[in-house]
């Protein structure tokens, strides 16, 4: 098994640990934003003068959210700094690597956004959740060197996934949550 230091053939690009600092500079962004989420549900109405029930407050799930993301950045960045994020840097410019690109990051919205446009409200929801998992973990978990065999194979466990998670999503929402989707 190599490690994260002795990069291997069989190791694909985007799976290579990226520098510690890297971690450090992500933690501090998602600590801020963690923070800002925090300050602007205590903002919120708590429906006290109303007599209402701590859970009916419209800041508490987002302040969950808001702590979930506060805690792991710091994480994140006690991780980066156990790693050696706050050591000198070395003279020599990190290498751009393949697979972390902005054509990713473009593919990703773009797909993002066309089911939000394209598909929710003009399929049953559980269709469009199945149609949008299908396309993104194909595109992103594609592998040109496969044969046909195992490309068939996993275009099939990625139309499961799809069909399961649209699914499931669904009746969570539905049964669950008592949320009508699109």
């Amino acid at each position: 098994m190599p490690t994260p230091t002795q990069p291997s053939s069989t190791v694909m690009p985007h799976e290579e640990p990226l520098p510690p600092r890297y971690d450090l500079w992500t933690a501090a962004v998602f600590f801020c934003v963690g923070v800002a989420i925090l300050y602007l549900c205590w903002q919120m109405p708590t429906y006290a003068e109303q007599q209402g029930k701590i859970y009916t407050a419209p800041g508490l799930v987002p302040a969950v959210h808001g702590v979930v993301i506060t805690v792991l950045a710091l994480w994140l960045g006690l991780r980066a700094i156990v790693r050696g994020a706050l050591r000198p840097a070395s003279g020599e410019a990190p290498k751009p690597r393949e697979g972390y690109s902005n054509t990713r990051l473009f593919l990703a919205a773009a797909l993002c956004l066309g089911f939000a446009v394209g598909l929710v409200g003009r399929l049953p929801f559980w269709l469009a959740a199945a149609i949008f998992v299908f396309a993104f973990t194909t595109l992103f978990e594609w592998q040109p060197g496969a044969t046909p065999r195992e490309r068939i194979r996993r275009l099939a466990v990625t139309a499961i996934l799809g069909v399961a998670t649209g699914v499931i999503v669904t009746l969570v929402f539905e049964r669950g949550f008592l949320v009508r989707l699109p």
